[in-house]
């Protein structure tokens, strides 16, 4: 896979602190009530994500990282504790506040590529512009330039069904990145493809990273957290590894071994 993939991300927003921290966690607590139960999902998280890392998250089930990645996505708020995002805590923003934050912040992808069947490349990757104030023109640029980013150029005309599942994972990232986020949050994004597809994400993450881009990844497969930077690994709630990943290979490189694969 040798296209060529680079990163835009926003500037830190006014009245943002001095920090190179794109995310802050501080005591952070999240209570979840189960009927007559009290979940502690979350028991006094603190961490901090720089510009430009690529962190890997990891744990069982019940754990808490998703929890934990739900509230750095601004999908949910913390019960206790302070969250900030480059600079600015959003900890108690209400719902309408957070949407727009997530909007323009940070990009998802998720473990099902979630595409609009009746929806070409091109279109799909748009969506997330439709929620702001800017024009068709740019619009179009940007999303085709996200799909230039991810190899799939040739491709904006294509539906989903005329596509491979890692070209349609590949549409989803150029959808994540349309917005030119300042943090892109994925969650288990090659738990449905084969290896060597897994692997050609992974490429466009690092490459994407290597571009200024910050990456936080949540997987459960140890050889896929490996290509990360830095790798969390949670248990009961708390952040119970916290490590820098030694000999991080190279998914290009990775790649050059791994049979080719009819598309």
């Amino acid at each position: 896979m040798e296209s060529t993939v680079t990163a835009r991300h926003s500037e830190p927003a006014a009245g943002a602190t001095a920090s190179n921290a794109v995310i802050r966690v501080e005591e952070l607590h999240k209570y979840y009530e189960m009927g007559e139960t009290r979940v502690h999902a979350l028991r006094g998280v603190s961490m901090e994500i720089e510009r430009g890392e690529f962190v890997a998250i990891m744990g069982a089930s019940g754990s808490g990282k998703s929890t934990f990645m739900n509230i750095l996505g601004c999908l949910d708020r913390p019960s206790e504790g302070r969250y900030l995002l480059e600079g600015v805590d959003v900890s108690q923003y209400d719902k309408r506040t957070l949407a727009g934050i997530r909007n323009q912040k940070i990009g998802f992808v998720f473990q099902g590529f979630n595409l609009l069947a009746r929806t070409t490349a091109l279109e799909n990757t748009e969506l997330p512009t439709l929620y702001t104030k800017i024009d068709n023109n740019e619009r179009h640029k940007r999303a085709r330039e996200a799909l230039e980013m991810v190899g799939l150029a040739d491709r904006a005309g294509h539906f989903p069904s005329q596509m491979s599942g890692g070209q349609q994972q590949r549409v989803a990232i150029a959808r994540a990145l349309v917005n030119r986020p300042s943090i892109l949050l994925a969650d288990e994004p090659t738990g449905n493809l084969d290896s060597r597809t897994s692997v050609e994400i992974i490429d466009i993450f690092q490459r994407l990273n290597e571009g200024g881009l910050t990456v936080a990844m949540v997987t459960h497969e140890h050889d896929i957290a490996q290509f990360a930077r830095r790798v969390l690994v949670f248990r009961d709630g708390k952040i119970r590894r916290d490590e820098a990943v030694a000999n991080r290979p190279r998914a290009a490189e990775v790649l050059k071994t791994l049979p080719t694969l009819e598309d």
